[in-house]
């Protein structure tokens, strides 16, 4: 029989009543034998997360101030998930060892820490399941860069001939033995390292929203769940903006072949979004929608170049592109025509060497015509479906025409995964939803 690594976020521990939730989810599918929790997150609006508790007191300590206050709040917020749940486990030695080693080395990544350290033994006795303290198993080098070999293997030794364990997300050790905590996606990291090493048939990503969604809730009311998304579709709409997964913690599971799954742990009913490999075989997949998503971010100019016969001098595109090298910059986008290029940058990276990047330009290639134009928004259109689908690009145009948004450039890839569109800012928002109209709500 497979099994399943489960990892649930802050919000879904914040407090005894999501414990119980959460409880409840694992116990239901004997397929749920290793967990990786996060700290206790917030339970309403303006609380305060553990961990950002932890961050003040290893402050105060290393400045050589009592830090009882905060550290006693911490403590109330354990003991009394521990009281409410009816939990057999005492925490005043962590609670010791915790406050007499910030005394003596007051280190924010030993600090941080124990917001997991300490929700993970709590978690572990409440299931009457194993504790592994991630530093025995998860290992990093003396520069804090993870040693992912190393780390399987430990873990692979440690947890495979258990039941089942407990084992805490977002840190680990160095070689020399000093806690480490992850810089980024803490304990999403974690849970895809630990499902790579035991092997796991899926990774189920436990949090507060039922999967990812089509686009940003804040600009289309109630966007549709996205039910199944491949890799690479998930990092455009991520590099376009969209909230989801970081990199890294995407890599241990991805290069194993292992799909996540973003679950809901106030709706556990929800399916949620499945995160499959791109080779995925997709036959019999019941086609929803033509595209997956749509994400746009602001913030880009667009230096305008236009020069008859540009297509026939050679080198023309090497000399421009020599004058964005020489002053630090990369371009997002080059679409380009017989006599016109159009190069789509992050303005705040263009505006300190704005002036040398046009002088330089025009002393490289001589154009007939040299602008910039800024307040450019950039919108991913992603979706696996698009290649097969004709008249997907008419669609669009047409979807901001109707809409009279003037798009500024358009840019698609050879894999025809996505489309990229250049419009004004003040138009982004209207565009998402002309297009998510378009492609998501006419075809249902």
């Amino acid at each position: 029989m497979g099994f399943k690594v489960v990892k649930f976020g802050g919000s879904s521990l914040a407090d005894a009543n999501q414990f119980r939730k959460v409880a409840n989810i694992i116990k239901s599918d004997e397929k749920r034998k290793f967990v990786v929790p996060s700290a206790p997150g917030k339970r309403f609006s303006d609380d305060i997360k553990v961990t950002d508790m932890l961050y003040k007191c290893a402050d105060l300590a290393g400045s050589g101030v009592d830090f009882s206050e905060p550290f006693n709040i911490i403590k109330e917020r354990y003991n009394g998930i521990i009281s409410e749940l009816g939990v057999n486990i005492s925490l005043d030695e962590d609670f010791d060892a915790i406050a007499n080693e910030l005394k003596a080395r007051p280190s924010k990544d030993f600090a941080a820490s124990r917001g997991e350290f300490l929700n993970g033994k709590v978690l572990a006795a409440y299931l009457g399941y194993e504790f592994v303290d991630a530093a025995d198993v998860i290992i990093f080098d003396t520069n804090g860069v993870l040693l992912l070999d190393e780390t399987v293997k430990a873990v692979r030794e440690r947890v495979m001939n258990l039941p089942n364990a407990v084992i805490p997300g977002f840190y680990g050790r160095t070689t020399e033995g000093f806690v480490k905590t992850f810089s980024r996606g803490g304990s999403d990291v974690t849970g895809s390292i630990i499902a790579n090493a035991v092997r796991a048939e899926i990774y189920e990503n436990w949090t507060d929203v039922s999967g990812f969604l089509v686009t940003d809730p804040r600009i289309v009311e109630n966007p549709d769940v996205i039910e199944v998304i491949t890799y690479r579709e998930l990092r455009e709409l991520a590099y376009m903006g969209a909230s989801v997964l970081h990199e890294d913690a995407i890599f241990p599971v991805r290069s194993a072949g292992i799909p996540i799954n973003i679950r809901n742990t106030n709706r556990p009913e929800d399916a949620g979004t499945m995160i499959v490999s791109d080779d995925h075989d997709f036959k019999g997949e019941s086609v929803a929608h033509t595209i997956t998503g749509i994400a746009g971010r602001k913030g880009f100019s667009t230096i305008n170049i236009e020069k008859a016969m540009m297509n026939s001098e050679t080198g023309f595109g090497m000399k421009v592109l020599k004058a964005l090298y020489e002053n630090g910059l990369s371009f997002e986008h080059m679409p380009s025509g017989i006599d016109t290029m159009s190069i789509t940058l992050d303005s705040a990276k263009l505006e300190p060497v704005r002036d040398k990047v046009l002088a330089q330009i025009r002393k490289e290639v001589n154009p007939d015509h040299l602008e910039i134009e800024d307040g450019i928004a950039l919108l991913a259109v992603v979706g696996r479906r698009m290649k097969n689908t004709r008249g997907t690009v008419a669609r669009i145009f047409a979807a901001m025409a109707h809409a009279r948004i003037n798009v500024k450039m358009i840019d698609q890839g050879s894999s025809e995964l996505n489309v990229i569109i250049g419009v004004s800012e003040h138009d982004l928002n209207e565009a998402i939803r002309r297009i998510y109209d378009m492609f998501i709500n006419s075809e249902k």
